[in-house]
């Protein structure tokens, strides 16, 4: 099969990333496999959205993502422009928010063109027409409140002032638009003197999301894949990983600071996974990643999971082999029943 990845920029993709990991082990499985950034996609007089995409000599093998991505980023990496008449899946992985300043017709464009491509029966995942309601964490409220935590969204001190004096625990204050972890902060009922000032930091961007503050969290969170609406096994090991903040910031995600360790996935996160799959098989949500804590969900990213290679190593298995094997599965459906199927359905089975 032949399966494109948009990401946001090839040239800062990194050997630890899902997008590349996934990427080097379909490679060589026998694959077709284009990379492609937000700034390479394109509509051509043909009808057909496409990309300049970069690719890698399909008679070479490589030994780890790292030496894949070294190649990519390489001079020996081929430049071609691919169109959705030689993609099977087009395979969503940049994260909107992730874009830096200067770059805000970015944050929609895989959104765009992967809606193109799935006019010409082009497999793309995570949904795109469910992603465009989703590129900001206002789509975690369409999930059932027993699995969030008490949330109020607004830009309006006094309704925060009030929030904050109704709960019994510090509080969580983060911006409806970003991921990683930028932007988050704790109250403490001492600190509520700095209350105005953060809630104003954070609203010159938008929307304040104040949160309830689960005491578990100072356990860090656990990143649960789910795929086809099921938790990630393989093997018999679930795909997770437990995030661990330092001792001196809140914030869990890797690349603030947080390290990993291995996960074990008790019957509350099963719990919380049967709980949220019908709307994720509703929205055609095929790979995502919960994250965890206690008995409640703290945020689910659609767009671009990552730690797939992180929980491989952890538990000794690669869980690319099971995403591989639904991508072909789904592909064969998509090449049996063409039309017939639409690509929510087909992203799901």
């Amino acid at each position: 099969m032949t399966v494109g990845f948009v990401v946001n920029n090839i040239e800062t993709e990194k050997a630890q990333y899902t997008t590349i990991f996934l990427a080097q082990r379909l490679h060589n499985a026998g694959h077709t496999v284009y990379l492609m950034g937000v700034g390479d996609l394109a509509y051509y007089p043909d009808g057909y959205m496409g990309a300049t995409a970069v690719h890698a000599d399909p008679n070479h093998k490589f030994k780890s993502p790292a030496t894949y991505i070294d190649y990519i980023h390489s001079e020996k990496a081929k430049k071609v422009r691919v169109t959705a008449r030689e993609l099977d899946v087009l395979m969503l992985r940049n994260d909107p928010s992730s874009e830096p300043e200067g770059r805000a017709w970015a944050q929609n464009a895989g959104i765009i063109f992967g809606q193109l491509a799935m006019r010409h029966g082009v497999i793309v995942l995570n949904d795109p027409t469910s992603l465009s309601d989703a590129v900001n964490k206002m789509y975690f409220q369409h999930f059932p409140e027993a699995v969030r935590p008490r949330t109020l969204i607004t830009r309006d001190k006094e309704e925060i002032k009030e929030f904050f004096n109704e709960q019994k625990n510090n509080i969580i204050l983060k911006p409806l638009q970003g991921s990683g972890g930028s932007g988050v902060f704790m109250v403490k009922k001492k600190d509520a003197t700095n209350l105005n000032q953060i809630v104003e930091a954070i609203s010159r961007d938008g929307y304040v999301i104040a949160q309830e503050y689960l005491p578990e969290a100072t356990e860090g969170d656990v990143r649960l894949f789910v795929m086809n609406g099921e938790a990630l096994q393989h093997k018999g090991k679930y795909c997770a990983i437990r995030r661990v903040n330092s001792p001196d910031d809140i914030r869990s995600n890797i690349h603030a600071g947080g390290s990993a360790v291995a996960a074990k996935v008790d019957k509350r996160m099963l719990d919380l996974v049967e709980l949220v799959k019908p709307k994720l098989i509703q929205d055609g949500m095929f790979l995502v990643g919960l994250d965890i804590v206690g008995d409640k969900l703290m945020e689910i990213n659609v767009f671009s999971p990552g730690a797939l290679p992180t929980a491989s190593e952890l538990e000794g298995v690669d869980f690319s082999e099971p995403v591989i094997a639904a991508l072909e599965r789904k592909v064969h459906y998509k090449k049996t029943y063409g039309v017939q199927i639409d690509n929510k359905t087909v992203a799901m089975i």
